[in-house]
């Protein structure tokens, strides 16, 4: 079903691809609409419980996208470096394939939770009242992954 890495002196071990999953700041999430054509949105994201949770908005092209088709891919690019004098780039990613669909209740909140955890430590009484107040404005959106690899150049 899923391709061999072409370049297998660069893959990485599975828990080092999570890592780099686990630290990244952002991702980018490729998803597949009606009109043929693929979508990547750079979203912000929380490595939990062995899967991807986004936040969004009640709509919108990605929402379109993955009701047409759920299945996805996501890609996280951790440290990189250019060597301009090798004409080449030291770097590190991940990217994976799965299922994304909505999730509700008490998940949805904990993701939530994780997702405040994650880029505002700092603040967590007062994003837990965010939340409370934006919970019903804003989907919960989980990728079960299905593959999952990495590869990089240090």
């Amino acid at each position: 079903m899923f391709k061999q890495m072409r370049r297998k002196e660069r893959q990485i071990e599975i828990l080092e691809a999570e890592e780099i999953l686990k630290n990244g700041e952002y991702g980018v999430l490729s998803t597949n609409g009606e009109n043929g054509y693929s979508y990547g949105t750079p979203l912000s994201y929380v490595y939990f419980n062995n899967s991807v949770y986004f936040h969004c908005a009640l709509e919108g092209q990605k929402l379109e996208n993955i009701n047409y088709n759920n299945k996805v891919s996501f890609c996280v690019v951790g440290k990189t470096c250019v060597i301009p004098e090798k004409f080449s780039t030291k770097y590190e990613s991940t990217i994976l394939f799965g299922e994304a669909n909505e999730v509700f209740g008490e998940e949805k909140n904990e993701a939530l939770i994780e997702i405040l955890k994650k880029y505002s430590p700092d603040f967590i009484d007062k994003g837990k009242l965010y939340i409370k107040n934006a919970v019903d404005k804003t989907k919960l959106i989980k990728i079960n992954i299905n593959k999952i690899s990495g590869k990089a150049i240090v």
